[in-house]
């Protein structure tokens, strides 16, 4: 199994930024592809991100496109998502994952991942 834990939330004012981090443990971490989702109070959780095992790929929800920028550094285990111009609307829990199983690109479903970090609270005051 692999184990994932957020960091980098919190509290900032609409227009700025934050940077998630996702570091993992337990696996060899650059075979498997990640994913970033949120879930706001009251919603479902949706999808945010994803990036191939090798990095060479991404792909964003349409809601965060050209704000958002998902990353990995395999030599550190950690993933990543730099988020900017951010809006009251990208207030929520952010969990990172892992498709552990490889599945064909691009990986958006929740159900396709297998492993999920604890989250980490985003709050965007207006």
């Amino acid at each position: 199994q692999v184990q994932l834990v957020e960091s980098g939330g919190g509290l900032v004012q609409a227009g700025g930024s934050l940077r998630l981090s996702c570091a993992a443990s337990g696996r060899t971490f650059s075979r498997y592809a990640m994913g970033w989702f949120r879930q706001a109070p009251g919603k479902e959780r949706e999808f945010v991100a994803a990036i191939t095992w090798s990095g060479d790929s991404t792909y964003y929800a349409d809601s965060v496109k050209g704000r958002f920028t998902i990353s990995r550094d395999n030599a550190k285990n950690t993933a990543y998502l730099q988020m900017n111009s951010l809006k009251p609307e990208d207030t929520a829990v952010y969990y990172c994952a892992a498709d552990l199983t490889r599945r064909p690109w691009p990986v958006v479903a929740s159900t396709s991942f297998d492993a999920w970090g604890q989250g980490t609270q985003v709050t965007v005051s207006s």
